[in-house]
């Protein structure tokens, strides 16, 4: 789709209002956990809380309001502006509603914005720590206006990974049972926190090591890509081809423990879809 804006706009604006979006849905996430909210089940697992759809209606008026031409592709509304335009914004609204939904407070707002199909900006906010994980493309990553940088273990003995399920691990025989069999016998430690997007920002933060997930979506990723990238980490697909947001399988590093994880993954391929 060609583009329709003439200039471009500043990166450092494209953030400002990111920030600013996802502190507002932070905090009304914040006063819904306080005073309770309704859940909706999608299927037998899969949530969703009429705090997540506020958080959703906070973040799209913010964009729009600032930038009507831009398209929006966001969790619980899917593609909300379907015009030309070289900017896509990203939105999860809650990542980790499940946690939400049972008080575990381990959860994010996370936005990422795209330029030409690229990733540009990434914010991913933990109102519940007060969290803000911020990157822009070629500016590095930064966790409150701290620089932020990935880990130097270099072994998987000695790494601490995440990973996650997807909602219909029931139903399919891609679900990621298999693999995390074999790296809780080959690493450190093995963690499953319900948050994709924090679980890039901590790798970002070398608070992991590793991370990786299959039947992931667009929104579990654009922001924090963009800022574990940033921070000096990497993301392939299982293949250790290049990634896409579009794809279904992550595996994202430290750098130096991504060969092992990806001769792990290769030893049970399954199919993505």
């Amino acid at each position: 789709m060609l583009p329709t804006e003439s200039e471009d706009i500043s990166p450092d604006q494209l953030m400002t209002e990111a920030v600013e979006a996802a502190k507002q849905a932070g905090a009304l996430l914040l006063s819904y956990a306080k005073t309770g909210f309704r859940i909706e089940h999608k299927n037998a697992i899969d949530l969703v809380t009429d705090a997540d759809r506020a958080a959703e209606r906070c973040i799209l008026e913010h964009i729009r309001s600032r930038f009507p031409s831009h398209r929006i592709l966001s969790e619980e509304q899917g593609p909300v502006v379907q015009i030309p335009s070289r900017y896509q914004w990203i939105v999860d609204p809650l990542d980790g509603t499940t946690n939400f939904a049972h008080g575990f407070p381990f959860y994010s707002v996370s936005i990422g914005v795209e330029r030409d199909g690229t990733g540009l900006i990434g914010v991913v906010f933990d109102p519940t720590r007060n969290e803000l994980f911020t990157a822009q493309a070629g500016a590095g990553a930064r966790l409150n206006g701290t620089p932020l940088a990935v880990s130097r273990v270099d072994h998987l003995d000695r790494a601490l990974l995440v990973t996650g399920f997807s909602y219909d691990i029931r139903e399919t025989a891609n679900n990621n049972l298999d693999h995390f069999a074999r790296f809780a016998l080959k690493a450190q430690g093995l963690r499953r926190t319900g948050s994709a997007a924090l679980d890039l920002c901590y790798v970002a933060a070398g608070r992991f090591d590793g991370f990786w997930e299959v039947r992931l979506s667009p929104w579990d990723m654009a922001a924090g890509i963009v800022i574990l990238s940033e921070a000096g980490g990497i993301v392939t697909n299982f293949a250790g081809g290049t990634h896409s947001i579009y794809g279904k399988e992550l595996v994202a590093s430290n750098r130096l423990i991504h060969p092992a994880m990806l001769g792990l993954l290769r030893q049970n391929t399954r199919p993505t879809s």
